[in-house]
C-alpha cells in the first residue's frame, strides 16, 4: 500500500474502498470482505444510507480501529453549524466509533460554511483525525481555504481518464489539499473498460484495465475509492502496487481527457435545482 501523508501529517491509504450504491443488505458482507481482502481505508456517506453496516462490519472484522482510515460524509440537509455537529456524532454511533478518521461536506451548496465550522471544531476536540470536502470547484475550494480556521485537507472529485482535472489538482497542489477520485472508473462510460490506448497499456504490463486506471490515478498522486461487490474484483484491484506505468504510458492516458463529466456539473443551476428536490422529498418522507 502507499499512503498520502495529509497537511496535519495524518497518514492515508493511496487505495480504499467505496460503498456508494452498495446496499444495505450487501453491504456489510462487502465491506467484510474488502476488509479480509487487505483494504484499510473505507469510504461511506450519510446520504448512502450504509453507515451502520460498515459500522457492523468494521466491529466483526476483528481488525483494530486505529488500522482502519474510515471515512463518512455530511449531507446537505444536515448543513449549518448545529445540524452538521449533530449529523456527525450521529454518524459516530452508526459507525460504532468514538472518532471518524476522515469527516467530508458531500456538496457545495446551502450552508457549507457554518456546517464546515461544525467540522473545524469536531477536529478541534479529537473526534475526527481530518477534515475536508467534496465536489467543490476551484473557485469555492480556494474560498472556503483562505476564509476558515482549518484548511480542507481533502477534496473528493471526480476523476478518471475521460475527466482528468488536471487544472483542479493544480489548484489543490497550490493549497495544500489532497485529491481524492470518485467514480475513477468513470463507471465505465464512454466504453472505458474497451477503450483501445488502455487496452494496450494494459496488454504490456498482462495486466487488466482496471489495475491500469488505478495505478494512473496513484501516479497521478490521487488517492481513489474504487467500489465493487465481487471480492475477486476487490483483491484485483489492490493488486496495483507492484508495477509502475512509464512515462509513455503516462502521456498516452492524458490524451484521453475530454475535460467533461461523465455525469453531471455542480455549476448547472438545473443540477442544484436538482438537489434542492431531492432534499425537500426526503424530508417529506
Amino acid at each position: 500500500m502507499e499512503y498520502a501523508v495529509l497537511r496535519n501529517g495524518v497518514k492515508m491509504p493511496m487505495l480504499g474502498y467505496g460503498v456508494y450504491q452498495v446496499s444495505k443488505e450487501e453491504c456489510e458482507q462487502c465491506v467484510l470482505h474488502a476488509l479480509s481482502a487487505g483494504y484499510r481505508a473505507i469510504d461511506t456517506a450519510q446520504s448512502y444510507f450504509n453507515e451502520a453496516q460498515v459500522g457492523a462490519a468494521m466491529a466483526k472484522s476483528g481488525i483494530a480501529r486505529e488500522d482502519i482510515f474510515l471515512t463518512t460524509k455530511v449531507w446537505i440537509e444536515h448543513y449549518g453549524y448545529e445540524e452538521a455537529r449533530r449529523s456527525v456524532i450521529d454518524s459516530m454511533k452508526k459507525l460504532r466509533t468514538d472518532y471518524i478518521d476522515l469527516v467530508l461536506l458531500h456538496q457545495p451548496f446551502s450552508d457549507y460554511y457554518g456546517a464546515y465550522r461544525a467540522l473545524e471544531d469536531l477536529y478541534t476536540e479529537g473526534k475526527l483525525r481530518a477534515i475536508g470536502v467534496s465536489n467543490f470547484y476551484p473557485d469555492r475550494l480556494v474560498d472556503l481555504a483562505s476564509f476558515s480556521r482549518i484548511a480542507p485537507m481533502i477534496n473528493q472529485v471526480e476523476a478518471h481518464p475521460f475527466h482528468q482535472q488536471a487544472d483542479a489538482k493544480k489548484w489543490m497542489d497550490q493549497y495544500g489539499v489532497q485529491m481524492e477520485a470518485w467514480a475513477p472508473f468513470g463507471e465505465g462510460r464512454g466504453g472505458l473498460f474497451t477503450h483501445p490506448v488502455l487496452a494496450q497499456i494494459a496488454q504490456k504490463h498482462g495486466r487488466t484495465i482496471a489495475q491500469v486506471v488505478l495505478r494512473w490515478h496513484i501516479q497521478r498522486g490521487i488517492a481513489t475509492i474504487p467500489k465493487s461487490i465481487h471480492r475477486e474484483r476487490m483483491e484485483e484491484n489492490l493488486r496495483i502496487f507492484d508495477f509502475a506505468l512509464s512515462e509513455d504510458d503516462m502521456r498516452a492516458i492524458a490524451g484521453m481527457d475530454n475535460k467533461q463529466s461523465a455525469f453531471f456539473s455542480h455549476q448547472d443551476p438545473a443540477m442544484v435545482e436538482w438537489f434542492v428536490k431531492m432534499i425537500e422529498e426526503r424530508r417529506g418522507k
